[in-house]
Formats: structure tokens, sequence, C-alpha cells
């Protein structure tokens, strides 16, 4: 029992010059695969959100699919889902259904 306490105090091998750019490298890594795909997609959701105009197809982020009838100056918009007119936030738009559609008509043409 004597002999794992004396292992398990032994000092770790490498200094701690290997431990800071190991670190380092972390950083990097988790900066590329996890923060920066991030931006990129917020850049685009906001970039949406700014140019959306009337006759957009939208879905909301509680999964209503509508047609964008109209755009206030603030912060709303009116979509018609199915003959039903809601007012509701740009923000809570959660991804464009015009552009998918517009990309296969293009793609045919």
């Amino acid at each position: 029992m004597d002999n794992s306490i004396i292992i398990l105090q032994a000092p770790a091998s490498g200094g701690s010059s290997s431990f800071m750019i190991m670190m380092g490298l972390m950083l990097v890594v988790m900066y590329f695969f996890m923060i920066r795909p991030q931006q990129k997609k917020m850049k685009a959701q906001k970039k949406f959100i700014d140019e959306m105009k009337k006759g957009d197809l939208v879905v909301t982020t509680g999964g209503i699919h509508g047609k964008v009838v109209s755009l206030d100056e603030g912060s709303t918009l009116v979509i018609d889902s199915e003959g039903t007119r809601l007012k509701i936030e740009k923000s809570s738009i959660s991804s464009d259904l015009s552009a998918p559609l517009n990309a296969v008509a293009t793609a045919k043409a």
C-alpha cells in the first residue's frame, strides 16, 4: 500500500511548456470546430432576417410554416399560414423555405 502512494506521487514526465502547448492547441481546435462555425451560422441567420421580403416562405422556431405577407418597420412581421394570419417577431423565424425552392427552380431552367 505504501508503494502505490509513492507511485501516485511520482512527478509526471514532461515540463510545463509541453502542457501549455497542448492546452493552446486544444483551444485552437475548439475555436475552429465549435466557435467559428456557430459565428458563421449566426451571421447567416442575421443576414437572412435583414433581407427578408414579402412573399418569402418561412418556418418559425415553433414549427409554423407560412408566407410573409407584410413586414413592419420594427421587429415584427405578419405571416399567412393556410388562411390564418399571425403577427410574429422577426427573431422567431428559423429558416427560409424559399431559398431551396429557388435553387431547384434555377437548376431546372
